[in-house]
C-alpha cells in the first residue's frame, strides 16, 4: 500500500513535467500542519524570484496561527505583491500534488485577487 506522501509526490512530478514543457514561471506551494510556503520560480527551475511564508517575522506578527485558511490567504496576497515587484505577471500554479481545496485554494484565490494571472 502506498502512503499519502508518495502519491502526492507522484502527482506533483506529473504537474511539474507539464509546466516544464510550456516553459512557464511557476508559483509553487508547500504546506505543513503549522505553516504554508509559496515560491515563484523562473521557467528554467533554477532561480527563486519571490517567496513568502508564514514563518516570516512580519507575517507572524499579523497572524495567530500559520496553519489555517486566513494565513494562506495572507501568503497569497504577499506572494502576488512580491512577484509583481520581481516583474512577474503570469504564472503556472504548481500545487505540489495537494488537492485544490482549503489552504491551497485560499492561497491561489488571494494571489489572483491581488493581480497574479494563472
Amino acid at each position: 500500500m502506498k502512503d499519502k506522501n508518495e502519491s502526492r509526490l507522484r502527482r506533483s512530478r506529473r504537474t511539474r513535467h507539464q509546466i516544464k514543457q510550456v516553459q512557464a514561471v511557476r508559483l509553487t506551494v508547500h504546506r505543513s500542519n503549522g505553516h504554508i510556503y509559496a515560491q515563484v520560480i523562473d521557467a528554467t527551475g533554477s532561480k527563486v524570484l519571490a517567496s513568502a511564508s508564514t514563518v516570516e517575522p512580519e507575517v507572524r506578527k499579523s497572524i495567530k496561527n500559520g496553519g489555517n485558511v486566513q494565513a494562506a490567504a495572507e501568503i497569497g496576497k504577499r506572494i502576488a505583491e512580491k512577484a509583481k515587484q520581481a516583474g512577474v505577471e503570469t504564472v503556472a500554479f504548481d500545487r505540489s500534488g495537494y488537492r485544490y481545496h482549503g489552504r491551497v485554494k485560499a492561497l491561489a484565490e488571494a494571489a489572483r485577487e491581488h493581480g497574479l494571472k494563472f
